[in-house]
């Protein structure tokens, strides 16, 4: 189990023929290599502007739920997204709706040690994003549903990951109990649904953007709040972040084990063809193990 295999080969050349067939007026600026993750790839248009596109069938479902609901979601966030401003559509070189949306400088956050004050503005953020969903809002169906959902998963990944690291420990296990038996969450709001430090940008310490908004859905908010261990590499800017969201004991706890979740998967898959993904699962359960022995 490592990084999905794409689906569809996407290079500038084929960039280049959608943007002259669909946005002619873009189609002179230079194009560029950005990024590939798991479900889509990105390429730099100009200065100004980036394109998104689905690399695999599921990315094409999760860029389409990003064009219809973060137009609405972004103006009230506290922090910069790429929201789509232009879109486009199928054609028979390549058969998925993409995006084209605004760059954001900076670098994932796995890369830099966030400054003093970053852990309140993120949970700044997190309150912004945290509101009440509509009735008609994305279904949570893998992130932000009751973590015994995921539990046979978690279960399995960390008997596989006790047989080759060192990094499930004692504490984990307990952490991860106990998350599972907190109160579950009475409220459906607004989550990012995949906010790892690979989807939180910062320039010279300070967050310059959230991006890779394919999992935005309703749900438990402690799913986001999970980023907390995972961006924050100083124990005090940890328990900043707690504070100034104001978590209570149940949503902490599940916090937590949303938190073992995104690490135990991501080490897991890391191991196989990401280094960058395993370093950000290890640090997150060394994290998860400080936390607790000193909050």
């Amino acid at each position: 189990m490592g990084t999905p295999l794409a689906e569809v080969d996407i290079d500038v050349a084929l960039v280049r023929s959608l943007l002259q067939s669909q946005h002619p007026d873009l189609a002179h600026l230079p194009i560029q290599p950005a990024a590939a993750g798991w479900d889509n790839a990105m390429f730099r248009l100009g200065e100004q502007w980036a394109v998104r596109l689905p690399r695999r069938k599921l990315g094409a479902t999760l860029i389409q739920k990003e064009q219809t609901w973060l137009p609405a979601i972004a103006p009230r966030l506290t922090l910069p997204t790429p929201v789509p401003i232009r879109l486009g559509v199928p054609i028979t070189d390549y058969p998925w709706c993409w995006s084209i949306v605004p760059w954001i400088a900076g670098e994932t956050v796995d890369r830099q040690i966030l400054s003093k004050g970053e852990a309140e503005r993120f949970a700044d953020f997190l309150r912004s994003l945290h509101t009440p969903a509509p009735s008609n809002a994305p279904r949570p169906t893998w992130r932000g549903v009751p973590l015994a959902q995921r539990a046979d998963a978690v279960d399995k990944w960390m008997v596989s990951l006790a047989q080759s690291t060192d990094a499930i420990t004692p504490t984990i296990r307990h952490l991860w109990q106990r998350a599972l038996a907190a109160p579950i969450a009475t409220e459906t709001r607004w989550l990012h649904g995949d906010l790892h430090p690979r989807n939180v940008l910062a320039k010279d310490g300070t967050i310059t953007g959230v991006i890779d908004w394919g999992d935005l859905t309703s749900g438990d908010i402690a799913t986001d709040i999970a980023a907390i261990w995972m961006i924050f590499e100083r124990h005090s800017d940890r328990i900043k972040a707690i504070e100034a969201y104001g978590l209570d004991k149940a949503i902490r706890f599940r916090a937590e084990g949303w938190a073992i979740f995104f690490a135990t998967v991501l080490l897991k898959t890391g191991l196989v063809d990401n280094p960058s993904h395993a370093a950000i699962g290890r640090s997150t359960l060394q994290r998860l193990t400080e936390t607790n022995a000193r909050f």
